[in-house]
């Protein structure tokens, strides 16, 4: 696929995916859609890629949802769930590589809730999230009535539903909705950095680390623990352990594989 509203480069190890409609705050329409999500199929297929970052071009991260296309004649709500959003958020949960968001500015509805699935989430300081559904008489998608309540709890996560309040990257920070807050001009060499360290690391371990994660949401105690055995057999058996087991005996760097 030729890409027209979405950037994509590789290097070092990371797949960065900028999100290329500063124009309209880089909302999504539906050729964007699309777009991400067959880089992200790119990013899965491609084992030279071992982390992913995900920013936007210009002012915004996103605004969310291309309001003018979202009421076009003949265009209905469910269809955009089903064919952009879902399986956007799918892809990035369930990418065997750490996938982590620079949120360079607003990040309103749709765009809030895909960085909020992210694995790990950088924002400037200037940058604010807003769960704008509301406000258009909509609830919560892409993954939000699922994600914000297990980041910040029932309370803070209706009253953002329901409220729609802007919520800085400091304050997101200390809710638990993100990892770091940094300085606008930082923003981006420290999500390169993140994402070219966490390449460099023993990256089947982080997919398998991310499955128990996942796999957590469902399970009770008695479960979790089956799924850590599960998933630890997979990691004692896996190049990145032996090789992490030999370079700590050697007082040498571990040189991973994600193998």
């Amino acid at each position: 696929m030729t890409y027209e509203k979405l950037l994509f480069t590789t290097a070092d190890g990371v797949a960065t995916l900028v999100l290329n409609r500063p124009d309209k705050l880089n909302s999504f329409d539906r050729q964007m859609s699309y777009e991400v999500i067959d880089a992200l199929d790119r990013c899965a297929a491609d084992a030279s890629i071992r982390a992913v970052l995900i920013t936007g071009e210009g002012r915004a991260f996103s605004a969310g949802q291309d309001l003018a296309e979202a009421i076009a004649p003949g265009t209905k709500i469910e269809d955009i769930l089903t064919t952009q959003y879902n399986p956007i958020v799918r892809r990035i949960r369930d990418l065997k590589k750490p996938v982590i968001a620079a949120v360079n500015g607003v990040a309103a509805g749709a765009g809030a809730n895909i960085a909020f699935a992210c694995d790990l989430t950088l924002a400037a300081e200037n940058a604010n999230f807003i769960q704008s559904f509301i406000n258009i008489g909509l609830i919560p998608d892409s993954g939000g009535t699922f994600t914000l309540p297990r980041l910040v709890g029932m309370q803070r996560a209706f009253g953002q539903m329901i409220l729609a309040p802007k919520v800085s990257a400091s304050e997101a920070m200390v809710q638990g909705l993100i990892w770091r807050a940094v300085p606008a001009s930082e923003l981006m060499n420290e999500a390169e950095a993140l994402a070219k360290h966490l390449a460099t690391m023993p990256t089947k371990a982080i997919a398998l680390t991310k499955e128990a994660l996942n796999r957590s949401l469902t399970n009770d105690l008695s479960n979790q623990l089956e799924v850590e055995n599960e998933l630890q057999t997979i990691a004692g058996r896996s190049h990145d352990y032996n090789e992490g087991v030999k370079a700590f005996l050697e007082k040498r760097k571990p040189e991973y594989k994600g193998e």
